[in-house]
């Protein structure tokens, strides 16, 4: 008996090791604990049955299913991914219960494709559209023990409940300062789910798309997952002023604000001698908006000399219009002399304004959404850029083109005259 024990207690002991052995092993194999983690939630309410994707050949679900598995083979090995649903389990019209319609399908985690494939593949089209109630589910799933935080949303028409809503939804999630980022899909291009849509990912800093083939999908989603890996600058709030002179001081970075129709906003950016300032802006058209509008970004002096501009146009077939500009204030090779010189940095007075018009039923607040990029670096030794030379700056410019229109002149007379002499001698 004694010896039954015993063996029977060294083998507990073998399969323990063996155990402990195993564990490590397998954990090292999977992504670290504070990886980027990235979590798809599939719309597979009733709706997703309509046969009309790549040119009515598919239907909704089909494509997504195809998109899914190309993702799932395609996840880098440092990505934790998981899926969660919505609409999948309940088909009834009891809207409480179907507005609860919500489950995840995949943990979140390092990717067994196998398991992920074949619980992908037994989804079928079913409930309701409870986005909302989803999305507070998929932050939950993502848990907050490290790595950034993406939820990619792939749907075929706006939330079918009412509540919570999933704009405000979105906004809490971001208020939450857990660096959550929402990116939207729409498989539908009907103006509610767009603005939705673009409403739940602008509250994150996310992006919204709307697809319309299996293989554009399966690519948008790969670029989403695969830009978990990059680490999310998350842009600083600003608010710029009427005037220069009451603008508020900003540096390098990314900032963002609000401008209403037609308003003109400052910011201040102190440049250093052998530096160039690069400024971009970005404002994104929120809301129905008319079709032709325009951005505009200056660089102007204190004294209000413009230093240079940069401007856009656009006609309606884009979201977000962008622009920009570059200043260099002295060359890098003149940095120390311009030390020795006891030169001081310059303040550049940064006007971003737009010429964005909407109709009158329109809301004007909030502002649009402006998005503003701001480096500093060395300046170039010989820029090539005719923005260094001073040309678009006032007087030189006009210096520059008499000069020019006056050797035109004197060539052009002189070649008349010699063409004259030669016709008489003739």
């Amino acid at each position: 008996m004694i010896i039954r024990k015993r063996l029977a207690a060294g083998a507990c002991a073998l399969l323990a090791a063996l155990a402990g052995g195993i564990a490590p092993a397998n954990a090292a194999d999977g992504p670290p604990k504070d990886s980027p983690k990235v979590e798809l939630v599939l719309d597979v309410s009733g709706s997703m049955r309509a046969q009309d994707v790549d040119g009515g050949s598919r239907t909704r679900m089909a494509a997504a299913k195809q998109a899914f598995n190309e993702v799932i083979d395609a996840v880098p090995a440092d990505v934790r991914l998981g899926i969660r649903t919505l609409g999948a389990n309940y088909a009834g019209d009891d809207k409480e219960l179907g507005c609860r319609d919500s489950k995840q399908l995949y943990r979140v985690g390092p990717v067994d494709r196998t398991e992920a494939k074949t619980a992908v593949a037994t989804l079928q089209p079913t409930g309701w559209t409870p986005i909302g109630y989803a999305l507070r589910g998929a932050d939950q799933d993502l848990g907050t023990d490290g790595g950034t935080r993406r939820i990619v949303l792939i749907t075929d028409g706006e939330d079918s409940c009412g509540q919570p809503d999933p704009c405000d939804v979105a906004r809490e999630l971001a208020a939450k300062g857990t660096h959550l980022t929402i990116d939207t899909l729409g498989l539908a291009q009907d103006d509610k789910t767009r603005e939705q849509l673009s409403c739940i990912a602008e509250a994150t800093g996310g992006t919204y798309s709307t697809v319309r083939h299996t293989k554009e999908l399966s690519g948008r989603i790969k670029q989403l997952v695969r830009r978990a890996e990059t680490p999310v600058e998350t842009p600083k709030p600003v608010r710029g002023a009427d005037a220069c002179s009451k603008a508020p001081e900003i540096g390098a970075g990314l900032w963002t604000d609000r401008e209403t129709f037609s308003e003109h906003r400052w910011y201040r950016v102190n440049v250093k001698p052998g530096q160039e300032l690069r400024t971009s802006v970005s404002i994104g058209a929120d809301r129905a908006v008319d079709r032709d509008y325009g951005v505009l970004v200056r660089a102007v002096s204190e004294g209000g000399q413009e230093l240079v501009r940069g401007a856009e146009s656009g006609s309606g077939r884009t979201d977000v219009i962008s622009s920009g500009l570059r200043y260099p204030y002295g060359q890098a090779g003149d940095k120390d002399k311009a030390k020795e010189d006891g030169k001081e940095p310059r303040t550049v007075c940064l006007e971003v304004s737009s010429s964005f018009s909407a109709p009158a039923g329109v809301k004007r607040d909030p502002g649009l959404p402006v998005e503003l990029a701001v480096d500093l670096v060395d300046a170039p030794d010989d820029p090539s850029d005719l923005a260094a030379f001073g040309l678009g700056r006032g007087w030189v410019l006009l210096a520059v083109l008499a000069l020019t229109g006056l050797i035109a002149g004197l060539v052009w007379g002189w070649v008349s005259r010699w063409r004259v002499t030669v016709w008489r001698a003739n």
